[in-house]
């Protein structure tokens, strides 16, 4: 496609991220759809939305399948086709594509996607024994690992290999709650100091409490179109230039590399030559920092530095606001939280704020392109999205 337009973002929506005590997930589905019809007055839902696609990772959590239709109820699209997507934490993620792919088709012009999740009712014991069976079940569920200690194990490989420091790790976290701060929907909306970060305890060393991504509720829409029909519904469209996905093994055991993430990079590859662009045009980024490390190797993983230099660019400030490459504007997984469903769209929600100049205080300047990196599990799916506004 090299440049040419997808489809085109003419609305989003955010539920707020949190504790979301006596809301199930389809009236926290409804809250984010509520703000994407706001958003666009030009568009009449029951009339002009022809599918519905929707990430969501767990029927474990809330004893409910069958979300598709659960949650396009809720949404006011009652008789509309409605499918759900599943790739663990990259359901959303996985969700966009088929979307885009279901505009291109001509099957349908103007198509609703996004991701839910209710978390924080059950336990952290119930929440990591249901994210795990994103895992290889025979050899990493059943032998006791859990995703903090299969990132746990990235975290060291990446040390050993190069000499990054728990103080790197760190200041991912420093950063993201700094940002997050600024934003009114995210989890957490606190800054932290890096002692706090260095000193809190211990997860799966040399993860610690302030590595790790959030137990989350919320969900994220977006509405996208054709480009030539985008003017029709708003004056501001962001269109999506590139898409990828890609898979790989989905034990941690079987991979190439503990410190690189190859679906990650096949998929921007595909992504950046759909787009036309090189990781140096990219303005602003939202990554899948489920744990800091996770960040550091997206960073490499997406070409915005060497391999072995992740820790170091965040250590110089390059992706904080107001940095060469701002990432996780929104406070990422780390701060803004994870509802896991939810979260690629959430990302593509951060995208369309930032590309139209809605971000209020994390606003990056003059932002034209901007990239979307959502990862399933330990890295057995990978999606990565680009954005321009023309």
């Amino acid at each position: 496609m090299n440049g040419k337009p997808l489809v085109s973002i003419v609305s989003a929506g955010l539920s707020k991220f949190g504790k979301l005590d006596g809301m199930y997930g389809r009236e926290i589905f409804a809250e984010a759809a509520k703000e994407a019809y706001d958003r666009c007055p030009n568009l009449n839902p029951k009339k002009d939305i022809k599918a519905l696609f929707v990430g969501h990772m767990g029927e474990a959590y809330e004893h409910q399948g069958h979300t598709g239709a659960t949650v396009a109820d809720w949404a006011g699209l009652l008789h509309v086709p409605a499918t759900r997507t599943e790739a663990a934490c990259a359901s959303s993620g996985a969700a966009l594509r088929v979307a885009i792919q279901a505009v291109l088709s001509g099957l349908s012009d103007v198509v609703m996607v996004g991701g839910v999740e209710k978390m924080t009712h059950r336990s952290t014991a119930e929440v990591t024994e249901y994210l795990a069976m994103a895992s290889d079940f025979p050899y990493e569920q059943w032998q006791g690992m859990t995703f903090p200690g299969l990132y746990a194990l990235m975290a060291t490989a990446h040390m050993h290999d190069y000499g990054t420091a728990e103080k790197d790790l760190a200041m991912v976290a420093v950063k993201n709650h700094y940002h997050g701060s600024m934003n009114p929907k995210a989890h957490i909306q606190k800054e932290i100091t890096l002692e706090t970060a260095m000193t809190s305890r211990v997860v799966a060393w040399p993860l610690k409490l302030y590595d790790c991504s959030l137990i989350t509720d919320g969900a994220s829409c977006l509405i996208l179109t054709k480009p030539e029909l985008a003017k029709k519904y708003t004056d501001m469209p962001v269109n999506i230039v590139g898409s990828g996905q890609a898979s790989d093994a989905i034990g941690l055991y079987e991979r190439e590399s503990l410190t690189s993430l190859a679906a990650a990079k096949i998929a921007a590859k595909q992504a950046y030559d759909m787009a036309g662009v090189k990781p140096e045009d990219v303005n602003v980024a939202e990554v899948h920092d489920c744990f800091t490390i996770a960040e550091i190797i997206a960073y490499e993983d997406l070409g915005f530095c060497k391999l072995g230099e992740g820790g170091r660019i965040v250590e110089n400030g390059e992706t904080r606001l107001g940095g060469r490459i701002p990432v996780n504007t929104s406070g990422g997984l780390k701060s803004k939280g994870h509802p896991v469903g939810a979260t690629g769209t959430a990302q593509a929600y951060e995208m369309y704020l930032q590309l139209t100049g809605q971000a209020d205080r994390r606003q990056v300047i003059g932002a034209k392109i901007g990239l979307t990196h959502n990862v399933g599990g330990s890295g057995a799916t990978a999606t990565v999205h680009i954005y321009r506004r023309d």
